[in-house]
């Protein structure tokens, strides 16, 4: 199995690699730049070299790079929304020079425009990203918690997005567990489970199904939460991660934990409970 966490760029894009390393995981997550502001410096050709050596020289597989926080493709506000398509496709650009073949993104909040007109933002700015790059980096759009104004956190709205962009072939999902439970596809038994995926499949096509974020949630079944809890401490819990990391519709697609980072437990210990679960 593919189980990786979001590691840190600190210092060099490079240094996300060694840090993986470090961990003994199989896959990781990255931001390609700070993800907190709109500005970015280009890639250095050094690190372009250094990552994609490093990469290479790794047992590492199918990295995926996160967009930052500010971008919103489904706001109406004209400035926000043009940075952030002017953002995605920086993001795209950069991942096709260091080799990173996934780019996933929120889709975002219409601020209260309503869903069709939030839908049609995120089909227009998805459209022209992908006019305006080259190369086989796709866009891998996240199911939103259902918290209010949200875009995508029903199946139906992603496959409305889906069908809907004209490169289909260049996007693709990212399922986070936090947020389907919290929008309220129940992932806590092996029958839910099941029943959440088929809809899934039915909806959208397993088949564009990515990647995959290992998640708990602090919220309730469809409370529209999207808070992150550390792996069996939250509302989907132990039993319901056990039975999902051994679903076949899935087991296959890199797990990227994003839990929370405190005192008493990070990475290592989400890790190794998730890999406690594998190996029984």
């Amino acid at each position: 199995m593919k189980i990786g966490v979001h590691v840190s760029i600190a210092g060099s894009i490079d240094l996300s690699i060694d840090r993986a390393k470090d961990l003994s995981v199989d896959t990781f997550q990255i931001f390609t730049r700070n993800p907190r502001g709109w500005k970015s410096s280009d890639l250095k050709e050094t690190e372009i070299t250094n990552f994609k050596q490093k990469l290479d020289n790794s047992n590492l597989d199918l990295p995926v790079c996160h967009m930052p926080y500010l971008p919103n493709l489904s706001s109406p506000r004209k400035e926000v929304y043009e940075l952030s398509v002017k953002t995605l496709i920086s993001e795209l650009n950069r991942c096709n020079l260091l080799g990173i073949k996934f780019v996933v993104t929120h889709i975002g909040s219409h601020l209260g425009t309503g869903i069709e007109q939030g839908l049609g933002r995120v089909i227009d700015g998805c459209n022209s990203a992908l006019k305006n790059t080259s190369g086989d980096v796709m866009i891998i759009l996240e199911n939103a918690a259902g918290s209010k104004n949200s875009v995508g956190s029903k199946f139906e709205e992603l496959q409305f997005i889906h069908e809907n962009i004209e490169e289909s072939n260049r996007v693709g999902f990212c399922f986070d567990t936090c947020h389907a439970f919290a929008a309220g596809y129940d992932l806590r038994t092996k029958q839910k489970i099941n029943e959440t995926f088929a809809k899934f499949d039915k909806t959208i096509g397993l088949e564009n199904l990515k990647v995959v974020h290992l998640n708990d949630s602090k919220g309730d079944l469809g409370g529209g939460l999207d808070r992150h809890e550390h792996i069996g401490l939250g509302q989907i819990g132990d039993d319901g991660f056990r039975v999902l990391l051994d679903t076949n519709m899935v087991k296959d697609l890199p797990f990227i934990l994003e839990t929370p980072i405190d005192e008493n437990i990070g990475n290592q210990e989400n890790i190794a409970k998730i890999r406690s679960f594998v190996s029984v």
